[in-house]
């Protein structure tokens, strides 16, 4: 009988040992789980952290339409002939002047079509010829797009016309100098007046003289 205790007792205590293990294995698997759950968070980036506020960027909020630019900034003359207010409500001056500017240079750069206006300009302003830009333009002998006293027929809705108005306007308002500034004097490459006269420069198709 007492040999029969002792095994009982035996018997319990090894299912204790048992329990105590399976215990400790379970507390185990369950810490390695939780560490395995916390090494991937740690692995995964917070996608907040690697967006960039938009304050950081220092991006300008709106952007100015052509009509809001200021002049003083412009870097180009392209620039500066977009900032222009362009439309067919003008002064038999300004419209002589852009009239010089289209048909004496309307295929050629923006510097071209600059350098003829303020040709015009400065003939108006010499004393050597009529003190107005159409009597400039009218005067006898001098454009040869000129028939009598009338213009030839201008295509006022084209970019052609538009850019002349435009250029014409920065030409009056002095806000781009010509790069043959100073000039009286034009005529095309392909003919050779000998004139006794100094010559600035060429630009495209004009070679320009004072």
């Amino acid at each position: 009988m007492l040999k029969f205790f002792r095994a009982a007792s035996l018997v319990a205590v090894s299912c204790t040992l048992v329990s105590s293990v399976i215990a400790a294995d379970s507390r185990a698997v369950l810490s390695n789980d939780q560490s395995a759950k916390i090494s991937a968070n740690a692995s995964v980036i917070n996608p907040t952290q690697t967006t960039v506020e938009p304050a950081q960027l220092d991006l300008p909020t709106s952007f100015p339409t052509p009509n809001d630019i200021d002049a003083t900034t412009v870097s180009t003359l392209t620039d500066l002939v977009r900032t222009q207010a362009v439309d067919n409500s003008l002064s038999n001056e300004k419209h002589c002047l852009a009239s010089a500017v289209y048909f004496e240079a309307r295929g050629e750069s923006l510097a071209g079509q600059l350098a003829v206006a303020r040709v015009v300009l400065a003939r108006a302003n010499s004393g050597r010829f009529p003190s107005t830009l159409c009597g400039v333009i009218f005067q006898k002998g001098q454009f040869s797009f000129v028939r009598g006293a009338s213009l030839p027929p201008i295509q006022t809705d084209s970019k052609y016309w538009r850019n002349a108005v435009a250029i014409s306007n920065i030409a009056l308002d002095n806000k781009w100098q010509s790069p043959v500034e100073g000039a009286l004097f034009f005529h095309s490459r392909h003919v050779s007046p000998g004139w006794r006269l100094t010559r600035i420069g060429s630009v495209d198709n004009h070679i320009f003289y004072r």
